[in-house]
């Protein structure tokens, strides 16, 4: 190998030639010298690090110690924040839950005492045989989400059960179970009886319920005013539509307090007792039809609560 040298001091440039043995140990003892140096700064190294008395060592070392403490600290903070918020997200639908659960329950006729959602469950067993262990971030992460799912679980089986009870109560609303008289009793029943007025065997297809004039009749469901008119057999007389072919009706009224089309309630005041067309004094006339058929009032009646079937009589008045 030639080596030409070039320098502003030299005249001319000159040219070294190193054999192949002479480049080799070269760069032998470059490799050499290198690893003499990293091995030297090793054992300088490992001898201060044992040296706790080095100051500017210690103050190294404890500063970057400080520095992946504050770095963990920071992340355990991050994940505790995280788990946090996620907690507190469980907890409010957990409240929500309980609030629903109680409503519910209220619906459904069960007893506070016998359902409570206020109370933590109890929960025990023996002590367990292998152990345990301390439940790493990613296991707690996986728990929350799963009571997450369990919750979202709950709360649409909840809402399903919530429908169903929605629409029993709307039935029992539409359904015409109440007196549509406070304080009456039955003059006449339902079925055949003699006659009032000719005294012959006939049909009756209703109940007629004595009561002063103006008294005031009540809807005996919820539902839509079909008809308030005059008829000879009936009088004044005022039919509510209860949805699926039910329907209710009130006659032989002096006044009607409701007009075609008006909405009503269970329990809401439509009309006022009177004698009006084929009658022997003031009554109410009440009925019940399905589809245009007369079924027995008593039988709707005897589904409220607070129905009370007072001095039944077949005497004609």
């Amino acid at each position: 190998m030639n080596i030409i040298l070039v320098s502003d001091s030299l005249a001319k440039s000159r040219s070294v030639a190193l054999s192949q043995t002479q480049v080799f140990l070269i760069a032998f003892g470059i490799l050499l010298s290198g690893f003499i140096l990293a091995m030297a700064t090793y054992v300088v190294t490992m001898k201060f690090a044992v040296d706790l008395r080095n100051p500017y060592l210690r103050a190294l070392l404890a500063s970057l110690h400080e520095d992946e403490v504050k770095k963990s600290e920071a992340e355990m903070q991050d994940n505790l924040s995280s788990l946090a918020v996620k907690v507190g997200e469980l907890q409010a639908r957990i409240m929500r839950l309980d609030a629903f659960g109680e409503r519910l329950a209220k619906a459904a006729g069960i007893k506070r005492e016998e359902f409570r959602f206020d109370e933590k469950p109890g929960q025990g067993g023996p002590a367990p045989v292998l152990g345990g262990h301390d439940l790493s971030v990613t296991e707690f992460n996986q728990m929350l989400a799963e009571i997450s799912r369990v919750l979202d679980d709950r709360s649409d089986k909840l809402g399903v059960l919530d429908s169903f009870l929605m629409d029993d109560r709307l039935a029992r609303k539409t359904i015409p179970t109440t007196m549509p008289v406070e304080g009456g009793y039955y003059s006449s029943n339902y079925g055949y009886r003699l006659d009032p007025i000719t005294g012959r065997s006939t049909f009756h297809t209703g109940v007629d319920i004595i009561a002063s004039p103006g008294t005031q009749v009540m809807a005996a469901a919820g539902g839509v005013v079909s008809t308030v008119a005059f008829v000879p057999e009936y009088g004044n007389i005022v039919d509510v539509d209860h949805d699926n072919g039910l329907t209710s009706r009130y006659a032989h009224l002096s006044k009607s307090l409701v007009k075609v089309g008006d909405v009503v309630m269970k329990g809401q005041k439509i009309a006022l007792v009177g004698a009006t067309g084929r009658v022997t004094g003031p009554h109410l006339h009440f009925e019940v039809r399905e589809n245009g058929i007369p079924l027995n009032p008593n039988k709707f009646l005897a589904l409220g609560k607070n129905d009370v079937l007072l001095n039944v009589s077949n005497n004609p008045h």
